[in-house]
């Protein structure tokens, strides 16, 4: 199945690094997310209006790997790849690159479509099915 790459970047602020300058581990977990909430918002995904029928997306499983440290003010370019898409979760993965395209982290991310109500899986909206196939 050949899947979409969407690609965001960001650039790395003194409040995502410690007293050295490197960006701190958990702060690419928000990068990674912003990535992929980024990629909603350019397929015409509301996020809010999902939630307003009920519908949310949880990280089920991640699997992070750092490869080199990203630093204060590097630009980074977040690339996300819908690896597999199921009837009620999607498997990504992403990569963050800085400004001399060097794989700084990658990770495979499983995100779970849920009834919010239930906490109980629902099947992936059709729209974004439908985008990625």
């Amino acid at each position: 199945m050949d899947m979409k790459q969407f690609i965001w970047n960001a650039r790395v602020y003194y409040e995502d690094t410690d007293a050295g300058g490197v960006v701190y581990h958990a702060r690419y977990l928000a990068f990674f997310e912003r990535a992929r909430t980024e990629m909603l918002r350019q397929l015409d995904i509301s996020q809010q209006k999902l939630l307003q029928e009920g519908i949310a997306f949880v990280v089920k499983k991640m699997d992070i790997s750092y490869h080199f440290p990203a630093r204060l003010d590097d630009m980074l370019t977040i690339k996300t790849n819908a690896e597999q898409v199921r009837k009620a979760s999607i498997i990504f993965k992403q990569t963050i690159l800085n400004q001399n395209n060097q794989v700084i982290s990658t990770a495979d991310v499983l995100i779970a479509c849920v009834n919010i109500t239930k906490m109980k899986p629902c099947g992936l909206p059709k729209l974004l099915v439908l985008e990625f196939i």
